[in-house]
């Protein structure tokens, strides 16, 4: 009866947020959870201007250092043939939410997952750092000017802990994010913060609170709601097993 109960809710959840994503439900996750990669791939994000392809499975490209090879199947989105595209954006807002994410990269890439397309978790290729950045793998990165030349305007929060795998790994992180809040005014009268962030099962932060969205988009308005965007222009990465919980 409780499942019940539960999956009607959830059901119920679905309906108000306008969500079209199938319930997930999966040993050590509670029900609630919404795939993003589902059956067909990329229904759940918008188009974009260059081509994630869907695979079955991905990992480096050993005649192609640097690069991925992968199979054809489902459940897994891979950044292109060369590895640079058009970042991936979803088609849904959120706003506080739990989410998880699988990923692979290879030797010296770099990528991203930022919430509501503004608050970025580094993904990189930093296995084996003494004292990690925010530049380095699950840190919160920083504060960013483009012009003249692009530059770091602060340290952003590097994680507590390396926890990051070597590249060729899939890897696992982990979060809960809160949302700005605004008053009736539009006024911000609370800051986004991550909540907790766990990689690969350690604890990297808890209760970071974030001023401003990072990297360049500092100093973009801040929203209640956004979408979710996966980093697809710096560096080949593929992505499996999105979940994310609405709370």
């Amino acid at each position: 009866m409780e499942a019940i109960i539960r999956r009607a809710l959830v059901a119920a959840l679905s309906c108000s947020l306008g969500l079209s994503f199938t319930p997930f439900a999966a040993a050590g996750h509670e029900s609630g959870f919404f795939e993003l990669i589902g059956p067909h791939g990329l229904d759940a994000w918008r188009t974009p201007t260059g081509d994630w392809i869907v695979a079955g499975t991905a990992a480096p490209d050993q005649k192609r250092p640097g690069k991925l090879a992968y199979q054809p199947g489902q459940g897994t989105l891979v950044n292109g043939v060369t590895g640079k595209t058009k970042n991936l954006v979803s088609k849904e807002d959120f706003a506080d939410l739990e989410a998880h994410f699988e990923f692979l990269i290879p030797k010296g890439s770099n990528s991203g997952v930022k919430l509501q397309g503004l608050y970025e978790i580094q993904i990189a290729d930093s296995h084996g750092v003494a004292v990690p950045t925010a530049s380095h793998c699950g840190g919160i990165y920083p504060r960013a000017e483009l012009l003249p030349r692009y530059r770091h305007i602060d340290d952003g929060t590097p994680p507590r802990v390396n926890a990051a795998r070597p590249a060729g790994d899939w890897q696992t992180l982990e979060l809960t994010f809160r949302a700005p809040r605004f008053d009736p005014t539009g006024k911000k009268i609370k800051n986004a913060r991550f909540e907790k962030v766990v990689l690969n099962g350690k604890v990297i932060h808890e209760v970071v609170e974030q001023k401003t969205p990072t990297g360049h988009a500092w100093r973009q308005q801040e929203v209640a709601r956004g979408p979710i965007l996966l980093q697809g222009d710096h560096g080949p990465v593929a992505f499996r097993n999105i979940r994310v919980r609405p709370l």
